[in-house]
C-alpha cells in the first residue's frame, strides 16, 4: 500500500486527506498513518497537517521497491518487483526465480552489484547508489531463435527513455550499447534457457551508468555516465520506471511481428554506426565497411569496399568505429 499511497500524493499538487486514504484503499486512519510513519522512516519528506492530510516535500535518492513501483504505470513490467541492497548479479538471481516459477514481467532491482557480467563475460561492477542494476523476467512465445533481437529491442527502449527525460542526444552503438558524446552509457545482457526450439524463459539485464562520476583508467576513455552528460543528479528509480515503460510498449511489438519491422525506422534513425565506416572483428576474417543501418532480423548491414553487402549478426562478434569506439 505504501507504493500506491505515494503514487496518489506524487500526483498531487496539495495535501491529500487521510479520509480520501482511507476511502481509496479501504483500510482505517490507523492503516494509512503508520504507512506514512514507514514511508518517514524509509527517508520520505511527508508533512502531516490536521485538517489537510499529507503533503509530499522531497524524495529520498533511492531505487527501492517502493520508489520504483509508485512511479511505475506499466501492464507487465516490473509489476512484481525483488529489490536487493546489494546483490552479486540480478541476472543470476532472476534466472534462478525463473526456474521457480516466477512470473513474467519481474524485475529485480540492486542498489549495488558486486559480480554483473557483460558481453564476453566482462565485468560489469555497480556501486551502491551511483548506477542502475536491474533485470526483466521474459517468458515470449518465440522461437529460440528470435530471442537476439530482444536485446536490441531494450537498447532502443534505454535510449528513448534517456533522451525524453534528459533531452540529452544519446545513441545507439549496434547491437545494444547507448552512447553519448562517443562514450558508453549503458550495457545490457540478455541470457536465455531453451529447448527443443522452446524458450522457457528470458533474462535480459540492464546496467546504467547515471550518477557515477569516475571510471576505473581502463574504460575511461570510453565510459561516461548520465550525470556527467548533463551536470545534474539522475533519479534512479525515475529512470528505472521509464525504461520499463518504453520496454514495454517496443516489446509488445516486437512480440506481436515476432521481428523489429515496426521498429526498424526508430532505431536506425538512433544508429551510431549508420554511414560510418566500421570494422567488424569476425573471428574468422576482420574486415571493414560502411554501416547502412540494420535489417528486420537485427543483423547489421555492411557495405564492404567491392559493393557486396554483409549482414553482422551479433552473436560473439564485435563492431567498432575505425576512427574510435563508435
Amino acid at each position: 500500500m505504501r507504493n500506491e499511497i505515494l503514487r496518489v500524493m506524487r500526483s498531487r499538487e496539495g495535501y491529500v486527506s487521510g479520509q480520501e486514504l482511507c476511502q481509496k484503499f479501504n483500510v482505517s486512519r490507523t492503516a494509512i498513518w503508520k504507512s506514512i510513519r514507514a514511508l518517514q522512516e524509509d527517508g520520505y519528506e511527508i508533512e502531516a497537517v490536521p485538517n489537510k492530510g499529507y503533503r509530499i516535500l522531497g524524495y529520498p535518492d533511492s531505487i527501492a521497491e517502493v520508489e520504483v513501483a509508485s512511479r511505475l504505470s506499466t501492464e507487465r513490467m516490473g509489476r512484481k518487483i525483488r529489490y536487493f541492497m546489494k546483490i552479486d548479479s540480478t541476472n543470476q538471481y532472476c534466472k534462478r526465480i525463473a526456474e521457480e516459477g516466477a512470473e513474467e514481467g519481474t524485475l529485480v532491482i540492486a542498489d549495488e552489484q558486486t559480480a554483473g557480467k557483460g558481453r564476453s563475460g566482462r565485468q560489469w561492477v555497480t556501486p551502491p547508489g551511483k548506477a542502475i542494476a536491474f533485470s526483466l523476467l521474459l517468458r515470449p512465445a518465440l522461437p529460440p531463435s528470435r530471442i537476439s533481437m530482444v536485446t536490441l529491442v531494450m537498447g532502443l527502449s534505454v535510449c528513448k527513455a534517456v533522451r525524453s527525460l534528459y533531452d540529452l542526444p544519446a545513441g545507439i552503438k549496434w547491437p545494444n550499447d547507448v552512447v553519448t558524446s562517443g562514450k558508453k552509457l549503458c550495457g545490457i545482457l540478455t541470457e536465455m534457457s531453451a529447448e527443443m526450439g522452446q524458450v522457457h524463459y528470458v533474462v535480459i539485464g540492464v546496467g546504467i551508468n547515471a550518477n557515477l562520476m569516475d571510471f576505473p583508467p581502463e574504460i575511461a576513455d570510453i565510459a561516461t555516465s548520465i550525470a556527467l552528460e548533463t551536470g545534474r543528479d539522475i533519479n534512479r528509480a525515475e529512470l528505472c520506471a521509464e525504461v520499463c515503460r518504453q520496454f514495454e510498449e517496443d516489446y509488445r511489438v516486437f512480440e506481436r511481428d515476432g521481428n523489429l519491422r515496426s521498429l526498424l525506422l526508430d532505431y536506425n534513425a538512433l544508429l551510431l554506426n549508420r554511414g560510418r565506416m566500421v570494422r567488424v572483428l569476425d573471428p574468422r576474417a576482420a574486415y571493414s565497411g560502411m554501416a547502412e543501418g540494420i535489417s528486420e532480423e537485427g543483423e547489421l548491414l555492411v557495405r564492404r569496399a567491392d559493393n557486396s553487402l554483409c549482414q553482422v549478426y551479433a552473436g560473439e562478434v564485435s563492431v567498432r568505429g575505425i576512427y574510435g569506439y563508435v
